[in-house]
């Protein structure tokens, strides 16, 4: 079994043709123009794959995947230490947005291109160390430990080694090792897309506002509470009564126990605040001129077009939604809407900031890539407390104890 290049020109080929084109590529694209994997790596890697959408079953592990080759001249190739399981890529295996992320397959490698939709590779993010870089890479060198997170439509990092667009990686953070430094990229990138990119919050407008995050002590909750309080925001957050300690300790100045607490009424009380981050698609829409100041903004990561496994459905989920959006008059449904984007531009400050001491990783577990599949399960299950971590080099000097990175065990110390 081998996987093919993770390249937008790629094409389902022979494997004598497959490897004509790998070498006459490297000759024009990579800075080492040999016709095999560079710097000593092996021709071969281990990577969980998945041969059709399902559940944890559908995860089988290959060690005669063919590593990843530059295909164009702004990729980098890189060996993963360790990557994350985030809830998307357990969607991904049932086939969440499979429509979607097809089309946009297409799109990129080009329509007359036939690249197959499996064996498919799950994971986003990941951090590594560079192997070798296209001719028009500058930025990195061999040996630059990296991070970064992949688009959804391409081949993912649950896998020894990477191929990356410059645009998507950023010199990791020196103060952290590779295993707290892959818990981060997927999430800060996600949050930069909707609080930056969709809502326009900078270092310089954010201070004082007031923020409200849905599911604080998740990934993505635990990341938006200490990036949003670096740049001087006043956040709110909601969580189960055995996470508040936690979210407490990483900066939230009030915390909604919705255990306890009836999260609607107490953010109606209130009712001034500038965001509401849905980070879960709890239903605050339908509430959020109760909730929000005069200009205040609601931004939403929650989409039922991504439940879309093929394109009928995907297009029947966009009538209904916008059928129904016109009957409440919101007109600004789609707008409220925030997807993952790859960006190594906000890695580069998410970085500065890490390093500063203003954001920490929260881990909920480690777990070998050997414990791929139970890690799914986990994750699936909700209810983290931080994220999941692959450790991928099977001789990672990372690897410590798993206390040091629970997510209760950082609470108290």
């Amino acid at each position: 079994m081998s996987i093919l290049p993770t390249c937008r020109k790629c094409i389902m080929l022979s494997s004598g043709k497959q490897t004509f084109l790998r070498r006459v590529y490297r000759l024009f694209c990579a800075d080492n123009p040999q016709t095999g994997p560079s710097y000593n790596t092996p021709g071969k890697m281990a990577v969980w794959q998945i041969h059709q959408y399902g559940d944890s079953e559908e995860l089988v592990k290959s060690t005669l995947a063919r590593i990843p080759v530059i295909m164009n001249p702004t990729d980098v190739l890189i060996e993963v230490h360790a990557a994350s399981i985030n809830p998307v890529d357990v969607k991904m295996r049932k086939g969440h947005g499979a429509a979607v992320f097809n089309l946009l397959r297409k799109t990129e490698s080009g329509w007359l291109n036939r690249e197959s939709e499996f064996p498919l590779t799950l994971g986003r993010d990941f951090s590594g160390v560079v192997v070798e870089t296209g001719k028009l890479v500058k930025s990195f060198k061999t040996g630059d430990e990296v991070w970064g997170a992949l688009s959804p439509w391409t081949q993912g990092t649950h896998a020894q080694y990477v191929v990356a667009p410059k645009s998507a990686i950023s010199k990791k953070p020196s103060t952290l090792n590779h295993t707290e430094s892959a818990s981060l990229p997927y999430v800060a990138a996600t949050t930069w897309a909707a609080v930056c990119t969709r809502v326009g919050f900078n270092e310089k407008t954010t201070q004082g506002k007031k923020v409200f995050i849905s599911g604080g002590s998740g990934g993505l909750g635990s990341f938006a509470i200490q990036f949003l309080k670096s740049w001087g925001a006043e956040v709110v957050t909601s969580c189960s009564t055995d996470a508040v300690a936690m979210v407490t300790s990483l900066g939230a100045d009030h915390v909604i126990d919705y255990q306890k607490q009836d999260v609607l009424h107490e953010l109606k009380i209130a009712r001034d605040y500038d965001l509401i981050f849905d980070t879960l698609g709890t239903g605050l829409r339908e509430h959020r001129q109760d909730i929000l100041k005069e200009n205040g903004r609601y931004v939403c990561l929650v989409t039922p077009l991504l439940k879309s496994s093929d394109v009928p459905t995907m297009l029947t989920d966009f009538l209904s939604e916008s059928v129904q959006a016109l009957r409440r008059g919101d007109f600004n449904y789609y707008n409220d809407l925030a997807f993952f984007r790859p960006n190594g531009k906000a890695l580069d400050k998410v970085a500065y900031l890490v390093d500063q001491g203003e954001i920490r990783p929260v881990i909920d577990q480690v777990v070998s890539f050997d414990e791929v599949p139970a890690a799914y399960d986990k994750v699936a299950n909700g209810h983290a407390r931080g994220k999941t971590v692959i450790n991928v080099k099977s001789d990672n000097r990372d690897v410590q104890s798993r206390d040091m990175y629970n997510a209760d065990e950082k609470v108290t110390k």
